[in-house]
């Protein structure tokens, strides 16, 4: 997979009584799909709701998406199982539905207890045997137990089948000191950001991004991304300055969970979306936030 780009990881659209709205998905892929820039679409994530929906929900969602697009893009399907057998069943019924790539996410009790040392390797191997699907490395906050190290993140970037990483780490020294080093050892894999609300530092070291944000904004965070990789330092700061009234309103939040209700409220605002349904336990921000997320879309020119 391609990923030096914009790749956004879209919602998941309801209807108003909470049930899937297969076309407003299409809809919303297709919507995506077209913009220049984008390289894939990330679904059953976090921004998109994916724990939240049924087996049956997560391959249907998938199916819908690789419709949508055809062979336009890839579709990339996170994996969030527990155990190692759960998750390898998980991506191959991912690959079966027509995904391409998945997005690992590390085991959830992790995120509590820590892991294992070769815990992590041993999930990536047999999720990747099990599927074919290709992998990226999920690298969560460094205030989480489920938080690689740089020895382990490095053992999985040797692995078979892991093209890419997806980098949420949240500590700017550890980024600064971890990310030089995967780029010197692995050169081809694929460096992505996922910090939403850290956008401007990462920017300038990465292929592309990953990011819930795509979903509100894309056009300007792929010339973000373009500023970036041409080191344009001026261009660059123009632009996350112009973002930055809605960074504050959908990232800047009490948790950031939050920021997936805030994405379809701004979607709303835009037109993209009729409503912005989410499933518990989500839930609905206030009406003063409401507005002011729409306000900070106009703020930003995006609407």
């Amino acid at each position: 997979m391609d990923l030096r780009g914009l790749n956004p990881a879209p919602v998941t659209v309801f209807t108003t009584d909470g049930q899937v709205d297969w076309d407003a998905n299409i809809a919303l892929a297709k919507w995506l799909a077209a913009k220049e820039g984008v390289k894939s679409l990330v679904i059953l994530g976090h921004a998109g709701e994916g724990t939240f929906l049924t087996q049956d929900e997560q391959v249907k969602l998938i199916e819908t998406y690789v419709e949508a697009v055809g062979d336009t893009i890839p579709v990339i399907a996170g994996i969030t199982g527990e155990g190692t057998e759960v998750a390898s069943r998980e991506a191959r019924r991912a690959a079966d539905a027509g995904a391409i790539g998945a997005l690992v996410y590390p085991s959830h009790g992790w995120l509590r207890f820590g892991y294992q040392d070769g815990a992590p390797q041993d999930r990536y191997k047999a999720i990747y045997e099990a599927s074919g699907l290709q992998c990226i490395l999920f690298q969560y906050p460094d205030v989480t137990k489920a938080n690689y190290n740089l020895k382990t993140q490095l053992e999985l970037a040797a692995q078979p089948g892991v093209v890419a990483t997806k980098n949420g780490v949240r500590n700017m020294k550890r980024w600064d000191t971890e990310i030089p080093v995967l780029r010197n050892e692995f050169p081809e894999l694929q460096i992505l950001t996922c910090h939403d609300e850290y956008l401007l530092h990462t920017m300038f070291d990465v292929d592309g991004a990953l990011v819930g944000y795509g979903n509100i904004a894309p056009e300007l965070l792929f010339a973000l991304i373009q500023a970036g990789k041409a080191k344009d330092y001026a261009k660059a700061r123009a632009i996350h300055d112009q973002l930055l009234p809605v960074t504050k309103s959908v990232y800047h939040r009490g948790s950031h969970m939050e920021g997936t209700v805030a994405l379809k409220i701004a979607l709303r605002a835009r037109g993209v979306l009729t409503n912005a349904t989410i499933r518990s336990p989500l839930l609905d921000l206030s009406p003063e936030a409401e507005k002011e997320i729409e306000a900070a879309m106009k703020e930003a020119r995006i609407i």
